[in-house]
């Protein structure tokens, strides 16, 4: 098989595929997310999941589940409430277009669809979708650099029709120490025709292989503007088969 390659645990995604035939789990052990921004949220997620099959050489499929999702919100001078349950489910499929048996350069395309799944309040209450197209590219010194570039249709603000989201993003990682890697990465997403302004983030992380078939990670994302949420702290594991 390839070397073990995850989705996980930066946004950027990875542009190669799992081995046809194979099997691979990206599990979110645990999330915890806070904002303040006109009031107090906090957000955990319990063992969110991306299940993925080997179609082809070059082609996978995957499953993005949200199995329990608990966010509490609290405003100065009101009773504060919470929303809990099932969250967003989304169908994903990678086509990788070249790089993924090696080269220095690696692109794909994951055209993707997200069901109304959720509670109340959990997530979006009409289908939507979009296309992910992530670039990767070896650089000197043995450093990696991932690219991507995200177009979503989702319901505007007011929830009477679809705009465009534009996520883009770059992610740089380095080898640290033996089986030690860390990543620093930029995502910032532009909104068109949806009701919402600019957002921007910074991310932080670490992953630590295990033998060639897993792989533990940890890390923080960090709200760059106002629109975005003060931080996220998660662990996570993957593995295939």
């Amino acid at each position: 098989m390839r070397e073990l390659s995850t989705d996980r645990p930066d946004v950027t995604e990875s542009p190669y595929t799992v081995d046809a035939g194979h099997f691979q789990a990206e599990i979110s052990l645990f999330e915890y997310t806070y904002d303040d921004e006109g009031g107090h949220t906090d957000a955990v997620s319990i063992l969110p999941i991306n299940l993925k099959v080997g179609l082809l050489n070059n082609v996978d499929l995957q499953f993005v589940v949200n199995p329990y999702v608990n966010v509490r919100t609290r405003t100065t001078g009101e009773r504060g409430r919470r929303n809990h349950g099932f969250g967003e489910t989304q169908l994903r499929l990678k086509v990788n277009l070249w790089g993924n048996d090696g080269g220095e350069t690696a692109l794909a395309l994951m055209p993707f669809i997200s069901f109304p799944s959720a509670a109340d309040g959990l997530g979006p209450e009409r289908v939507e979708g979009g296309l992910i197209i992530p670039l990767s590219v070896s650089l000197p010194w043995e450093f990696e650099m991932g690219t991507m570039l995200e177009i979503d249709f989702v319901r505007n603000s007011a929830n009477r029709g679809y705009g465009v989201q534009l996520v883009h993003s770059v992610t740089v990682g380095h080898k640290l120490w033996g089986e030690l890697g860390g990543y620093a990465e930029y995502v910032g997403m532009t909104p068109i025709d949806t009701g919402a302004t600019y957002q921007a983030q910074m991310d932080f992380g670490l992953t630590y292989g295990i033998g060639e078939n897993a792989q533990l990670d940890a890390g923080i994302n960090v709200g760059i503007t106002g629109a975005v949420d003060d931080f996220t702290v998660f662990m996570g594991v993957s593995f295939r088969m």
